[in-house]
């Protein structure tokens, strides 16, 4: 019995010991699950702090939201605190900078002026003194509310038909009836309600008084200030914001009055960058009227088109063509910039200050075009005046602000944006954006560009200081909340190409912390959408570039004039296009190394190619490199050099057409070293390797095609339309040396027929050539051949011994491909692929020599074509064409650029 009683105990202590173990892994899937379910219902909490419409869909509200892209970005930069490692700086901040943004932007940026610059701004909006934190309209009719909106009582609210229909949020800590008014007048609402104590409702339409219910069915309190009533269980406490429903004017296009209106008079601000002077002088001759005035703004770092903008302005006798000069009136503006409102105020006030009356300004830049005739807007312009055209972003106001960043604070300098943080905008005024072109009357321009603001544009300014993309939105809110708010009307007179699958690539990184989008170039088959324009109030289109697509730019001034047709298409240069790259009198901004390179030696090979014994002349000087297109293509380059010193100094723009002694332009064309197998040549329409690859255009801006150790080489193709079936290929790069140095895996079908590939290779690269083979499994489909050549110049100044040392010997270490991809394709790496590279004697190459050896190397690749003189010489008399006489050359006419007897 007591063996059995054993037993018994045994197996019952077994059974508990088993019991205890699924109890307590009971217990411990328990915790989990009720850790995971608050897990869940605070981030749905959290969630519902988005503002949403009726149609569901969620929008980052401003005063509750921190990021640009994703909730769940925004709720790591909440929480995520980092700290600054003052080791990196020469200065001591004089606040602790936490925030991730912040250190980021100071840890990245290069100079200790901008670190020191960013730190300052990031301690007064920690301290919370960097902006206003509410600002006073001035519209006669909604001027919004003081101190507390208007409480209009206790509603009746319903899950499905709600009293306010717009939006709403949820506020956890803060929400009042303040608080709510002030975000939703701030996203123009007339009317705001609080609800269930934490929710805030926005709308425009007052609730019926069939809802009212007392004032004690609404008794919950607020979370940001508890002797107030947030509502209740489907009760809403509803406010009147003090705003009415903003209604934008419609422009008039006829008059009533029996006299005729007076022709307004145009005041246009050109605010040009780049390179395309010629594009900018036919902008001005097809704008041109003498009653209008030209403003010319140019990026302080572009000196070649401040030159040849400072020569219009000397060939116009009627003086309404101004260039800004002199200190603080010209600025470098980036995309998204805070300087670009700055530039636009100051021009604003210089155009004031000239001897011009003018009713309207109007923006514009190098990329636009007008789409009807100066009479159509002049006379349109003449029945509206006093009225502000501005165009708005069409969107949900909370969305607008989060998806512009405005919601963000960021620091201008070193020729970038800097984002450093969240903040909140001011209280009190109607936010609203849209398109940085507009047209603004002379009384608005007035107000808006007074030296001395009053209290409203004083405040927007240090709002703007830090903004992205100040000049969308600067204009727009002062007009809404300023007493010009009844002159606004919706439309900025332009047409814009928005393409946002092509124009949308966060192309602008490298200038801003920001993914932001940018309008495409008009072509030929979208002149449509430019016909299209005729019966509307749309004057301008954007964007043109003639290296892209001069045809429609052709096209669209036929139309717009169709008297001009046969007289234009019988000119010479009709369907010609020239655009500077270099100039040897360039200041700013420092021009490309590779392109220098290139362009001396194809200055030496010219002279080479004339058969003149170089020693009769002191040395070669380049003078200009230029892009030529004919026919809507490009053609080659153009180089012009002069043989002789004397008299350089005097030298001007080829535009001018200057002739000076012993000077030649060259047409230079690129040879193209491809091939494609038989079965792959009706499906391949282009396959080319360069840089600066557009992927919004598609196209390489790399007009010259040089490429250097330093470069990061692109394969772009295109495809034929039809004859593709879906292929995985293999583009395997070859450097030199006959050894891989990367594999990119590309899919090809009937969908994308434009793409391109960047391989990941150790640099720098190896000087010689190049190889791509592009394989199809086993099937080889094309081989192309392209050219790393060595640099002559670093930094524009002779590249010295050691520098060249460093960058013309190839990488240090060896290339990031594996056994595996190597062994795979050995078999197709024949010893054909290997080039001749004495890399012994190359870091010992400088001078005369290293000027030999990319002679070589440049001759294999570029043909000179033909030559002209400027002014012939005696060594060559009757062998060359005079430039001026040819249809290529940059010296031949172009009417379209002609501006000598404009005024």
């Amino acid at each position: 019995m007591a063996t059995a009683k054993r037993q018994f105990d045994n197996r019952s202590s077994n059974c508990l010991r088993k019991y205890k173990i699924f109890f307590v892994f009971g217990i411990t899937i328990l915790c989990v699950q009720v850790y995971l379910a608050y897990t869940f219902f605070a981030f749905e909490n959290e969630s519902r702090g988005v503002m949403k419409s009726s149609s569901n869909e969620a929008i980052l509200s401003v005063p509750d939201k921190l990021d640009t892209n994703t909730m769940k970005g925004s709720r790591r930069n909440r929480t995520t605190r980092v700290k600054l490692d003052v080791k990196l700086l020469n200065f001591t901040p004089t606040c602790e900078i936490s925030g991730r943004e912040a250190v980021s932007a100071i840890t990245r940026a290069q100079t200790q002026s901008c670190k020191q610059h960013i730190a300052n701004v990031t301690c007064l909006s920690q301290q919370g003194t960097l902006y206003p934190k509410s600002l006073k309209s001035s519209c006669q009719h909604s001027p919004g509310f003081v101190h507390k909106p208007k409480n209009l009582g206790c509603f009746k609210d319903d899950k499905t038909l709600k009293v306010l229909t717009g939006y709403y949020a949820i506020y956890k800590s803060e929400n009042s009836p303040e608080y709510c008014a002030s975000m939703c007048l701030q996203s123009g609402y007339v009317y705001s309600g609080v609800e269930y104590s934490i929710e805030c409702f926005c709308g425009m339409e007052e609730p019926p008084q069939v809802r009212r219910l007392p004032d004690s069915s609404c008794n919950m309190k607020c979370p940001g200030n508890p002797k107030s009533s947030c509502g209740g269980y489907l009760t809403i406490n509803v406010f009147w914001n003090g705003i009415q429903k903003f209604r934008a004017q419609e422009a008039k296009n006829t008059s009533s009055k029996a006299s005729k209106e007076k022709p307004a008079r145009v005041a246009y601000l050109l605010t040009v960058n780049g390179r395309a002077s010629r594009q900018v002088k036919r902008l001005i001759s097809v704008l041109y009227h003498p009653s209008h005035f030209f403003y010319i703004h140019v990026d302080a770092r572009q000196d070649y088109i401040f030159r040849e903008m400072l020569e219009v302005e000397r060939k116009c006798k009627n003086k309404n063509i101004r260039v800004a000069r002199g200190e603080g009136l010209r600025h470098a503006s980036i995309w998204g910039g805070a300087s670009l409102l700055t530039t636009l105020l100051t021009s604003a006030n210089e155009m004031l200050s000239q001897d011009h009356n003018w009713d309207f300004l109007v923006n514009l830049s190098e990329s636009d075009f007008p789409v009807k005739s100066d009479t159509r807007l002049t006379e349109f312009l003449s029945l509206n005046k006093g009225m502000n055209f501005v165009k708005s972003h069409g969107r949900e106001v909370q969305r607008f602000v989060t998806k512009q960043g405005l919601d963000k604070s960021f620091v201008e300098c070193e020729a970038r944006m800097w984002r450093i943080g969240d903040r909140k905008l001011p209280t009190g005024i109607q936010i609203d954006g849209g398109s940085d072109w507009v047209a603004l009357s002379r009384d608005f321009v007035e107000y808006a560009a007074d030296p001395k603001p009053d209290p409203l544009i004083s405040g927007l300014l240090r709002v703007f200081q830090h903004t992205l993309l100040p000049a969308e939105s600067f204009f727009h809110t002062a007009l809404r909340n300023s007493r010009f708010c009844d002159t606004y009307i919706d439309n900025n007179l332009h047409v814009t190409n928005w393409k946002r699958k092509l124009g949308c690539k966060c192309q602008y990184r490298a200038v801003v912390d920001w993914c932001g989008c940018s309008p495409n170039d008009f072509k030929s088959e979208d002149f449509g959408r430019i016909r299209n324009t005729a019966d509307r109030n749309l004057f301008f289109a954007r964007k043109f570039e003639p290296t892209i697509d001069q045809r429609i730019i052709d096209r669209t001034e036929e139309w717009i004039y169709p008297s001009k047709v046969n007289a234009s298409q019988k000119l010479k240069g009709y369907d010609t296009y020239w655009q500077s790259l270099y100039h040897y009198a360039d200041v700013s901004p420092l021009a490309d190394d590779t392109l220098l390179t290139i362009s001396n030696s194809l200055a030496r090979l010219t002279y080479k190619n004339l058969n003149i014994d170089p020693d009769i002349f002191n040395h070669i000087k380049l003078l200009e490199t230029t892009a030529y297109f004919r026919s809507n293509s490009f053609l080659g380059i153009l180089i012009r050099c002069n043989a002789n010193t004397k008299d350089l100094e005097n030298l001007e723009s080829s535009t001018f057409q200057n002739e000076f002694p012993e000077q030649v332009e060259s047409l230079i064309s690129l040879k193209r070293n491809i091939t494609i197998t038989k079965s792959w040549q009706n499906r391949i329409r282009s396959l080319i390797v360069n840089t600066e690859y557009d992927q919004k255009e598609q196209t390489f801006r790399n007009l010259l095609g040089g490429i250097s150790p330093i470069s990061s080489p692109i394969l772009a193709y295109e495809l034929t339309v039809g004859s593709i079936i879906m292929r995985n290929l293999s583009v395997l790069w070859v450097d030199p040396h006959g050894q891989l140095a990367d594999v990119n895996q590309l899919q090809v079908d009937e969908v994308v027929l434009f793409g391109h590939v960047k391989p990941q290779i150790v640099e720098p690269l190896v000087i010689g050539t190049w190889h791509v083979i592009i394989m199809a499994e086993s099937d080889l489909v094309a081989k192309l051949n392209f050219l790393i050549t060595p640099l002559a110049y670093w930094r524009n100044q002779k590249i010295t011994s050691r520098k060249a040392r460093e960058i013309h010997n190839g990488p240090m270490i060896p290339y990031k491909v594996t056994h595996n991809t190597n062994h795979r394709w050995t078999n197709y790496l024949s010893s054909s692929t290997a080039t001749n590279v004495n890399s012994g004697y190359t870091e010992q190459r400088i001078g005369p020599e290293l000027d030999r050896w990319i002679d070589a190397l440049v001759s294999e690749y570029y043909g000179i074509k033909n030559t002209c003189w400027t002014m012939q010489m005696s060594k060559i008399r009757g062998k060359l064409e005079k430039c001026g006489e040819t249809s290529w050359s940059s010296l031949s006419p172009d009417y379209k650029s002609d501006v000598c007897n404009l005024c």
